[in-house]
């Protein structure tokens, strides 16, 4: 069957207009390609860098441990257009970059963090339950 576009279901033609509610779970829905852009490991990893202030690129590489350059590249690209980072390039040799949250990215930053110190609280029980899980299906 066919989806086509209600009020809870949004397309990406639709989203100017302000009556319109964005539904992650439909597949047109421009929310959806945001939430991958922030939920994903180098997104979330990379606003919770940037969460206590500025940081140059390679800064937040080296903040974000294990990340590629062309990752955190195309990741801050991404997390620029949806509006969470903004980039200030300085007319310096050699050049400068600095890349800080704006307030939708703080906003954003903070429930990422959130949730990631909510699960580092959490990870005895995780530990125990993917010990478990791994005993029972006889996986080393």
């Amino acid at each position: 069957m066919e989806e086509t576009a209600t009020s809870t279901e949004c397309t990406a033609e639709a989203a100017d207009d302000a009556e319109l509610a964005f539904n992650v779970f439909s597949k047109a829905c421009p929310s959806r390609r945001t939430l991958e852009d922030v939920t994903g490991r180098w997104g979330s990893l990379t606003l919770g860098g940037l969460y206590e202030g500025s940081l140059r690129f390679n800064e937040l590489r080296r903040r974000v441990d294990g990340v590629s350059e062309k990752m955190l590249s195309q990741t801050l690209h991404s997390l620029e257009r949806d509006g969470l980072v903004h980039r200030e390039a300085q007319p310096t040799n050699p050049p400068r970059v600095d890349y800080e949250l704006t307030p939708l990215g703080r906003d954003v930053a903070e429930r990422l963090l959130s949730l990631i110190h909510f699960l580092e609280g959490r990870m005895p029980a995780v530990l125990q339950a993917q010990q478990s899980y791994d005993a029972e299906r006889g996986a080393l």
